[in-house]
């Protein structure tokens, strides 16, 4: 059957978060009615806020409400919405939600259900690629999934190599294996995930690129014939195999090899016959080969930076497509549209210093960036509830600049100014990363991460930002005090009282820390952490903010207080930092005493220790599933397992007690 092609006015919007937010607000302002779909979890969500009907579709699990075709298809029903966009992640990529659609007698903002199949599954795929002439990295992507076949093609490939999930996408299912003896538990962990993920368990092998780029490019085609390319992007910054940093163009392209790796695409597109907004995705070597990776039949994440590079709204084309209408501009004209570079980065809510574990928590301050260039896509707010059923992306910074490091420095200056309380964050991550001096040079390859900015476990903060947070929490416990009292404000610094340092024993992540602080005349405050000594001088400011100075020079450091817990946004840095004056120091590692406590909140999916079992140190006990990622927990020692408190399903919450054991007496 032919997809359906009509006008059409209401759009019901199948997805959330800060896509959600970017396809209401550009198909309303071009004038079509929009329908927001949400689950218990979404109630109150921007997405929600913003359409001009919403309908609820389930529970928050997202095999209830988002991933349910049924519903989805009632929703639009319900609403009397014509056309379905499907945004990316969730359904955008399963061909039979396609062809649900298309069975409805509605419009499928996206190409046909066929395909969508042709691509969707990354064997097939290659092999159709092979075919049209497509280069492709060597591999194996045959029907006999048995482990000991993938074992023995692994071996027959040489590696490294990439074991990855034939279905879905965005880092999920994939694991890279450079030694033999990790290839079995590899296979049976991107299995796992990928079953969990996209109901579909078969993998494929591939011969890993080492030190290569990762290098898409944008397509598009229309029901008439024409498929153009939009030039590339530079997804290479990543890290858990998912994209971190894109950037448009890349540094490492030039006219020739863009012109022969858009005619590749465009070739591959072609080859199923694609309409609408796609991107192939290939690996650069340094020599300028580029191997085929898959192709992605629907919107990327990343689409702004190629927005903004070529003055195109990309969801306005997806719109215009889908009602049959023909494609705006040729490729001549496209790429004479190309001016500039832009980067984006994705603000995400894991922890980037503790191997990026996704973080929950409610959102106690947002504050987004604004300024010449720069762009902000996100589903934020402050108050809003960030769960552990979804995705951990929360918003994209874009940057546009007439050469690669005017974006770059926009880009920087942007995270600067972006604000995320409540919750921690990779904003210092991802401003390490744009900082640094070989992404400045263009100098980006998948190993980026690795080389220069490998996972380390966090140390302690230095000692302004622990001296500012001290100083936070001393004025307002003084601003506390004043009104229980019924006292001025300004009475309280002059309080004979003061001359008295105050020790405050602070706790930050696992460390715990004391600072002694001492209010001078004239709002100066002196605060000693450890041997180094810090004069701060308060200007102005209340409890979201102050403005201070310190060795001559006057900067802002934004706060939100959560009960005995501060947030604090200064120095280019952002962390929490919780009050405990009234509770012992602790000094014992996380897990030493045998208490094995969730990251975050999540679902148990495997549980590989019973109650009066020895275990070893760093031995996987259990499996935590947030975020769509998979997670194995372990304890930093040996000894015997007394009691597990979970089982395979459960939701649990962040800092729940999973496990609990009795060290050794000899574990160090």
């Amino acid at each position: 059957m032919s997809a359906t092609v009509r006008p059409f006015s209401k759009l019901l919007v199948a997805n959330r978060g800060e896509i959600a937010v970017r396809v209401i607000r550009g198909a309303q302002a071009l004038g079509y009615r929009t329908v927001a779909v949400y689950s218990d979890a979404d109630r109150d969500a921007l997405h929600v806020r913003l359409a001009d009907e919403a309908v609820h579709i389930g529970p928050a699990p997202a095999a209830e409400s988002y991933l349910s075709i049924e519903r989805l298809i009632a929703a639009a029903r319900a609403s009397g919405a014509e056309a379905i966009h499907p945004g990316y992640g969730f359904l955008s990529e399963r061909a039979e939600f396609a062809q649900a659609v298309q069975d409805a007698g509605l419009v499928f903002i996206g190409p046909d259900a066929e395909s969508i199949a042709a691509m969707g599954n990354k064997s097939a795929s290659k092999r159709l690629m092979i075919d049209a002439g497509v280069p492709c990295v060597p591999g194996y992507q045959g029907d006999d999934q048995r482990d000991e076949t993938l074992i023995a093609e692994a071996r027959r490939i040489g590696l490294p190599v990439m074991v990855k999930a034939a279905a879905g996408g965005g880092g999920r299912g994939m694991r890279i294996v450079d030694d033999e003896s990790g290839l079995a538990a590899a296979i049976a962990s991107a299995r796992s995930e990928a079953a969990n993920a996209f109901g579909s368990g078969e993998l494929l092998i591939e011969k890993a690129v080492l030190d290569a780029r990762h290098v898409e490019i944008q397509v598009f085609g229309d029901r008439h014939g024409q498929v153009v390319h939009f030039g590339e992007r530079d997804c290479s910054v990543q890290r858990r195999n998912q994209k971190v940093v894109e950037e448009a163009p890349s540094p490492a392209v030039d006219d020739a090899l863009r012109e022969r790796m858009g005619s590749a695409a465009v070739t591959a597109a072609r080859a199923v016959h694609y309409v609408g907004a796609g991107t192939v995705e290939f690996m650069l070597a340094a020599d300028g080969s580029f191997y085929f990776l898959e192709m992605n039949t629907r919107l990327q994440v990343e689409h702004p930076v190629t927005e903004m590079v070529y003055g195109v709204d990309l969801v306005e084309w997806q719109l215009r497509v889908a009602a049959g209408a023909p494609l705006p501009l040729t490729q001549d004209a496209i790429l004479a549209r190309r001016r500039g570079a832009a980067i984006e980065v994705r603000l995400c809510a894991e922890d980037a210093d503790a191997d990026y574990h996704p973080q929950t928590g409610r959102v106690l301050s947002w504050r987004p960036p604004h300024g010449v260039g720069v762009r902000v896509d996100a589903g934020l707010f402050t108050g809003l509830e960030i769960g552990p059923y979804y995705d951990s992306m929360q918003a994209k910074l874009i940057a546009w600049g007439e050469t690669r490091d005017a974006a770059r420095l926009r880009l920087l200056q942007a995270l600067d100014d972006t604000t995320l309380l409540g919750v921690t964050s990779n904003r210092d991550f991802l401003r390490r990363i744009v900082a640094h001096p070989a992404f400045a040079a263009g100098e980006v390859t998948t190993g980026f991460l690795a080389r220069h900015l490998p996972p380390d476990a966090a140390t302690a903060p230095d000692a302004t930002l622990v001296a500012l947070a001290a100083v936070a929490l001393y004025r307002r416990d003084q601003r506390q005090l004043a009104d229980a009292h019924g006292l001025d404000h300004e009475l309280l610094g002059w309080h004979s009282s003061h001359a008295t340092p105050t020790a405050l024993n602070l706790r930050w992540r696992d460390h715990d820390l004391v600072a002694t602080i001492a209010l001078q005349p004239g709002g100066r405050y002196v605060v000693q952490v450890g041997d180094d000594v810090r004069t701060i001088t308060v200007v102005d400011g209340d409890d979201a903010h102050f403005v201070y100075v310190r060795d001559g020079l006057r900067r802002r450091a934004q706060l939100a207080f959560d009960g005995d817990a501060v947030w604090i946004d200064a120095e280019q840095t952002t962390a929490c930092f919780d009050d405990r004056s009234l509770a012992p120091v602790q000094g014992a590692a996380p897990g030493s005493d045998g208490r094995l406590l969730a990251h975050s909140d999540g679902r148990i999916v495997a549980v590989h220790v019973q109650p009066g079992a020895h275990v070893e140190r760093a031995q996987v006990l259990l499996v935590l599933e947030a975020m769509k990622m998979e997670f194995q927990l372990s304890l930093p020692v040996a000894g015997r397992v007394e009691t597990v408190g979970v089982q395979v399903g459960e939701q649990v919450r962040a800092r729940q007690l999973l496990l609990q054991l009795t060290p050794d007496a000899n574990t160090p």
